[in-house]
């Protein structure tokens, strides 16, 4: 019994990370179903969803009005703010820029609603205050739209450094920029890059205001028979949470706000209805959530198990040197950017807020009131 256990855990542990990209690997790709490139220009409205962003709005809205792109339509959704983010919207009505207010604080994606109801456009942007756009951006995210198939482009995210400088690609975000990709060429994304993403208008007519709106329009275009792609040539940049703690509470929100929507929504995980799609979200989000207490397991079962040695001794070896260096990294801060130590250290940060998430999620915790991070 506890040899089973043993291979469980582990393949659990590896499972979202290994095994699934390779499974993903040998899957056939998605045909595309390229429409012509001529005079294709769809209408495309811009929601940008603010809550008390007056220190932050206009740089915005400036950065919003050089995008290239003819007659975007920019709406401004916002959640019920009570500082002066309003006012200073409607100072820009001459130019074209219309508010979309709730009256009720009830969350991002309630906010998101009121501007999608007010909206004209075929096509609909979505992106938070602090993601900048470039100009060309919108110009190749809407000619993704040319396949028939596709329902949603998710953009690409850069980080900014505080120097203003473009942040190197770390590897755990080139890995994830890489699955993105394989799950974009086959059922398509689970979710998307929530700071920047667009879709047809019609894949946003069911909105749950209480699921996360990138995961939310993934599961709209799988019920619609259509696909969520991502676009690396269409990038959104944004600065990093500046305070640590600021971005482990973003993470706890991002996976409590996962565990809502699967909670929510639990026919995505019937293949029989979703067919491949099921198959994506079980692997990246249901298994990946579920790694932090694959790994508890592994290690509790491999004390008793390294007795026999060979393989089992080794790996309880690997483990106990993975965990010191972890430990290491955190009691001295410094060798937290070490090259051999930066990505078990995040490894295990993220795994915690995992646990930590689902922890809350079970006790009863929910987060559908949104506060955008200060960066």
């Amino acid at each position: 019994m506890i040899e089973l256990l043993f291979w469980i855990a582990l393949t659990g542990s590896i499972y979202s990370y290994f095994i699934y990209p390779f499974l993903l690997r040998l899957s056939p790709k998605r045909l595309a179903n390229q429409g012509t490139a001529s005079e294709f220009q769809p209408n495309v409205s811009l929601i940008v969803t603010a809550h008390n962003e007056e220190n932050r709005i206009v740089k915005k809205l400036e950065n919003c009005l050089a995008i290239d792109y003819p007659a975007l339509e920019i709406i401004v959704a916002s959640d019920a703010s009570s500082d002066d983010t309003d006012r200073i919207v409607q100072g820009y009505a001459e130019q074209g820029v219309i508010l979309a207010r709730a009256e009720e604080r009830k969350g991002k994606e309630y906010a998101q609603l009121q501007a999608i109801k007010a909206a004209k456009g075929e096509i609909l942007v979505f992106s938070d205050v602090a993601t900048d756009i470039p100009p060309e951006a919108l110009q190749k995210m809407v000619a993704y739209f040319r396949d028939s198939t596709i329902g949603a482009v998710s953009s690409e995210d850069r980080f900014i450094t505080r120097d203003g400088n473009v942040a190197g690609e770390g590897a755990y975000v080139k890995y994830e920029m890489w699955l993105r990709r394989l799950e974009s060429e086959r059922a398509g994304l689970v979710g998307l890059s929530g700071s920047f993403f667009a879709a047809r208008k019609e894949v946003c007519r069911e909105w749950d205001i209480a699921a996360p709106s990138d995961f939310n329009t993934a599961l709209n275009c799988a019920s619609q028979a259509l696909v969520a792609v991502s676009a690396p040539d269409v990038l959104g940049y944004y600065q990093d949470v500046a305070d640590s703690k600021k971005e482990y509470e973003r993470k706890l929100r991002t996976i409590i706000r996962g565990l809502t929507a699967l909670e929510r929504h639990p026919e995505v995980l019937n293949p029989m209805r979703y067919g491949w799609f099921s198959f994506q979200v079980i692997s990246h989000k249901l298994m990946r959530w579920a790694v932090p207490w694959f790994l508890l397991l592994l290690f509790i079962v491999s004390l008793p198990m390294a007795g026999r040695g060979g393989l089992y001794g080794v790996l309880l070896f690997g483990q106990l040197v993975f965990y010191g260096a972890v430990l290491l990294a955190y009691l001295k801060p410094a060798l937290q950017d070490n090259r051999y130590l930066k990505i078990p250290y995040f490894f295990i940060q993220v795994n915690l807020a995992i646990a930590h998430a689902t922890i809350r999620f079970l006790t009863g915790t929910r987060m559908t009131v949104w506060t955008p991070s200060k960066r």
